[in-house]
């Protein structure tokens, strides 16, 4: 996220004056157990771009609104899991914020925007229960096709929840071109499992996880990441390389563990795009 200080103070209801442009990362700390470490401080972070540390201007930990895409599987392989899954995203929509917004993908022969950017769940609800099962499995199209739509999101947080039980075996577009997209969005991924989708790269690459899952624990499992798209550390920083060159910038970020606590896990994303000076 490439955002100018003010907007993002807007957004987090902050009064933050600061005249400059802030890359802003999104940072995921668990304990050992796997639980989000929510008492952390500036002090305890350390951020890294291309392996120079940088000075961290904006820090908050307050739950903010977030765009979300669906992107739902309704090929034919989803026949038998396709009503626990509905059943399950409409769980996920039910923990939000009344400021977040959602929008809808389904694919199956094709992807198709079945419902755009709206905050009213009822509607996201109605659309999901509304076609059966068949056809082919176009993901990487509907993952392109998520990727896009998310950049009409109103709200700087933004992410994408894929439900899919299968490998793509209808795509236009290859896993190389996904790949490229992703690294390209300010966007984390993540990813309900219950087959071989095999992409937990592209999801750990955006900071966000890809999770296995049953029919009997699709439940927990969306409900586990709606908390932890709610549960994360905003950083921003002001880089060091003001070269406008549209490079691609890596990011590394270090938490101290606090006291009686002897490691963490974090989960960011790899890096991003710096701005690009048009000739």
């Amino acid at each position: 996220m490439f955002l100018a200080a003010g907007v993002v103070a807007a957004a987090a209801q902050k009064s933050l004056k600061i005249d400059v442009d802030l890359v802003m990362v999104n940072v995921h700390v668990t304990d050992d157990a796997n639980r989000f470490v929510s008492d952390l401080k500036p002090d305890n972070f350390q951020l890294f771009e291309d392996k120079v540390e940088q000075k961290i201007r904006y820090f908050s930990n307050e739950v903010a609104p977030v765009s979300l895409g669906i992107i739902f599987d309704i090929s034919h392989s989803m026949e038998k899991k396709i009503e626990f899954a509905r059943q399950a995203a409409a769980k996920f929509l039910e923990t939000g914020t009344p400021d977040d917004e959602y929008f809808l993908v389904e694919f199956s022969n094709r992807a198709k925007l079945a419902e755009g950017f709206t905050t009213d769940i009822n509607r996201l609800r109605d659309r999901l229960a509304f076609k059966p099962a068949a056809g082919s499995t176009a993901l990487y199209d509907a993952m392109y096709l998520g990727l896009a739509e998310l950049k009409r999101g109103q709200n700087p947080k933004k992410a994408l929840l894929l439900i899919t039980d299968g490998e793509d075996n209808h795509s236009r577009y290859s896993r190389g071109d996904i790949r490229e997209s992703v690294r390209e969005a300010d966007a984390q991924i993540y990813v309900i499992d219950m087959g071989r989708a095999l992409l937990g790269d592209l999801a750990e690459m955006t900071g966000g996880h890809s999770y296995h899952a049953s029919i009997n624990d699709l439940e927990d499992t969306c409900e586990k990441i709606a908390f932890e798209i709610k549960s994360q550390y905003v950083i921003g920083y002001e880089s060091t390389n003001t070269a406008k060159d549209g490079k691609y910038r890596k990011i590394r970020v270090r938490v101290t563990p606090p006291a009686g606590m002897t490691k963490v896990g974090v989960r960011t994303r790899e890096g991003y795009y710096a701005p690009k000076t048009l000739d």
